[in-house]
């Protein structure tokens, strides 16, 4: 989430046909993976904050934890997930 990184298609596709591997340890995919995985647990926060807030419980943000994915193709990656206030999330 702090570390902002933008898809180049154009680039993975270069890098892969020079031999690079699209999965596993050190993937042209894993960068997109990792992004999208932490904007789908970030819209899931929001969303359970904004739902506590709806029906009146207090609730906000609280860090982040991080967490190291590991992949069945022998690559990983570590997120960083936020966390809410009251630890429902």
């Amino acid at each position: 989430m702090n570390e902002e990184y933008e898809f180049d298609f154009d680039e993975i596709l270069n890098e892969f046909r020079s031999g690079k591997k699209l999965t596993g340890k050190g993937g042209l995919l894993a960068p997109l993976i990792k992004q999208l995985t932490e904007a789908a647990l970030e819209a899931e926060i929001e969303s359970h904050i904004a739902n506590d807030v709806l029906f009146g419980r207090k609730n906000r943000r609280n860090g982040v934890n991080k967490k190291t994915i590991k992949g069945t193709s022998d690559g990983s990656f570590e997120l960083e997930t936020s966390r809410d206030r009251n630890g429902t999330c």
